[in-house]
């Protein structure tokens, strides 16, 4: 099968953030992801020890978000591709529904992240994340 235009890859990544942006279920997600998909999560704030993440735990990771944050914004401000690869540079911010730090329900968190993507026929095969929260 010969590669897929990179603009492409943009558009179907650009369109995996849109679906969760407007709190798609995780039926429609998964249709993003490789069954044998890996989401990488980086040391951060949040996640001081970083992630590896399937499907499954993708899915569950879904479902806790949904109960943390809503109005969620990814607002793409650089992206980049070579062969299957795409690296999305990405504004990101969530409203609260609960506590967290210093940080009260109706507060706004903001982050700037990387996402590098690896697809394979179409789908995301492999996330990698380096997010960057602002203060909280």
């Amino acid at each position: 099968m010969p590669p897929q235009p990179t603009h492409d890859l943009i558009r179907i990544a650009k369109d995996y953030l849109a679906a969760i942006e407007r709190g798609a279920p995780f039926e429609e997600l998964a249709r993003f992801l490789t069954p044998d998909c890996v989401q990488e999560e980086f040391p951060n704030r949040l996640v001081p020890n970083g992630a590896r993440r399937t499907l499954e735990d993708l899915k569950a990771a879904a479902g806790r978000g949904a109960k943390a944050v809503e109005d969620q914004r990814y607002e793409v401000l650089h992206a980049l591709t070579q062969d299957n690869h795409v690296a999305l540079e990405i504004q990101w911010s969530a409203r609260l529904l609960l506590p967290f730090g210093s940080s009260v329900p109706g507060d706004v968190m903001k982050a700037r992240f990387a996402f590098f993507l690896v697809f394979r026929e179409d789908r995301i095969e492999r996330q990698h994340n380096y997010d960057c929260f602002d203060p909280f």
